[in-house]
């Protein structure tokens, strides 16, 4: 990812704290893999825990769901307890309001 400053606009490596040729601070932001740790509303089979480690991480979503349920029974319970852990903690993604501004792309 390109990092630019926002005061010249000169281009910057991608561990740059300050500008080099203006002397700005640049700010550190936060690099996911993929999306934020939410259950999706479309997509999910059971409470959308397993899609939404999935989403997050960028794993293959069928790959979690096997070793989830191989978890199951292989694991004496501890998957389970971790699963309505999942449930209950990971929010649900919120949906968009009807003409909300800016779109959400």
């Amino acid at each position: 990812m390109a990092v630019f400053c926002h005061q010249c606009g000169a281009g910057l490596p991608p561990s740059a704290r300050f500008c080099s040729r203006c002397g700005a601070v640049i700010p550190v932001t936060q690099s996911m893999p993929g999306q934020p740790l939410v259950r999706p509303i479309a997509g999910r089979q059971i409470a959308g825990v397993c899609l939404a480690l999935a989403q997050a991480n960028g794993w293959d979503v069928a790959v979690v769901r096997i070793v989830t349920v191989l978890g199951f029974f292989f694991s004496g319970g501890f998957v389970g307890i971790a699963y309505l852990a999942g449930w209950i903690g990971i929010p649900e993604e919120k949906l968009p309001l009807p003409g909300e501004y800016p779109p959400k792309v």
